[in-house]
């Protein structure tokens, strides 16, 4: 055994020792692998946790049943599911740069990971409509997004994405064409999934047009919100009536802005991921590890996000935390307790 032959030992790691076709390790130092599972971890415990907190303060408080806030709740749970179902295994993979959970469950995470983060982009995109409906016509808006409205939107944000990743990662249809590559890929302890130019087109897609009926609705909204308080200031005192309708209207495009945060959050946090797997799949897979584990995880990192961003803009989610953090949800009729101040 020569001194080039241990030293070329000491390099090559695999991911299952003495298994053939065991993947390549390409292992971080201790100290990176500490940093890498607190910030990892960390993001998903607050995906987590604050999700379910938004979701708990929804359906316990009766001050917050409303069908925009049960899309919240819905946008929610999806954004809880990828703290508890992609996150934590994802954050195995990207340290250890292995994938130790099988491949069979392999292809349930990815179906999980994508199915979940389109739910959330569906969500958003029905939120905007509503936000829409609520700033341009606040007084009629309680008529026209009802509860049952809500219901076909939230059960439309939920099937669609589960049935379009089912179909991209169990039919085999996303690697048709791309055959070599993926028996090239295909060794013990990774969790690849290849998916060819024309759904990696579609998936652009799906991401695209969501998001710009987001981005048009907003920039209308705003405008429309900037034209309210500019006759609310020119107006002066009016009957009740009108004073009630600005109050109304107020409250809307708070709520609107709130919401428009989280889109652009979601925007930021998605756009990098998707153009660079749409620019990897036309440029043949160039993109180095650490780069597409970075773009992973600042989509992952959404998740954790919004309840950050709902607790810094509503005064009744951050009055809720309070509630259920100081057990205060087993007490009697808690769930009537005012989460507002006016």
């Amino acid at each position: 055994m020569t001194s080039s032959n241990l030293s070329q030992a000491d390099v090559v790691q695999l991911c299952y020792e003495n298994v053939t076709k065991s993947c390549i390790k390409t292992p971080y130092s201790s100290g990176s692998r500490v940093i890498l599972y607190t910030v990892l971890g960390f993001g998903s415990l607050l995906a987590v946790f604050g999700n379910f907190l938004v979701m708990t303060s929804v359906l316990h408080f009766k001050q917050l049943h409303s069908p925009a806030n049960f899309l919240i709740a819905s946008l929610a749970c999806a954004d809880f599911l990828v703290g508890v179902t992609v996150m934590p295994f994802s954050m195995v993979r990207s340290v250890e740069s292995c994938w130790y959970f099988g491949a069979s469950f392999c292809a349930l995470h990815s179906c999980c990971d994508a199915a979940f983060c389109y739910s959330s982009l569906f969500h958003l995109c029905f939120i905007s409509i509503d936000r829409y409906i609520a700033v341009t016509d606040p007084l009629v808006y309680p008529t026209k997004f009802t509860v049952s409205v809500s219901g076909i939107c939230i059960s439309i944000s939920w099937v669609l994405p589960v049935v379009y990743s089912g179909a991209v990662f169990y039919t085999g249809a996303s690697d048709d064409g791309m055959e070599e590559l993926v028996s090239a890929l295909n060794c013990i302890g990774g969790c690849q999934i290849v998916v060819n130019q024309d759904w990696v087109l579609i998936d652009f897609l799906l991401f695209f047009l969501p998001t710009l009926v987001m981005i048009i609705l907003y920039s209308k909204i705003f405008i429309v919100a900037k034209q309210q308080a500019i006759k609310i200031e020119n107006a002066g005192s009016k009957a009740e009536s009108e004073s009630y309708k600005a109050r109304v209207a107020k409250r809307e495009r708070k709520a609107a802005k709130t919401l428009g945060i989280t889109v652009i959050a979601f925007m930021i946090s998605w756009l990098p991921y998707t153009i660079d797997t749409l620019i990897d799949a036309y440029m043949g897979f160039i993109t180095p590890a650490y780069i597409y584990e970075i773009c992973c995880w600042c989509a992952y990192y959404n998740s954790a996000i919004n309840p950050l961003i709902y607790a810094l803009f509503y005064p009744w989610f951050r009055k809720a935390i309070k509630v259920i953090l100081s057990g205060g949800l087993f007490k009697n009729s808690s769930s009537t307790i005012s989460l507002f101040s006016e």
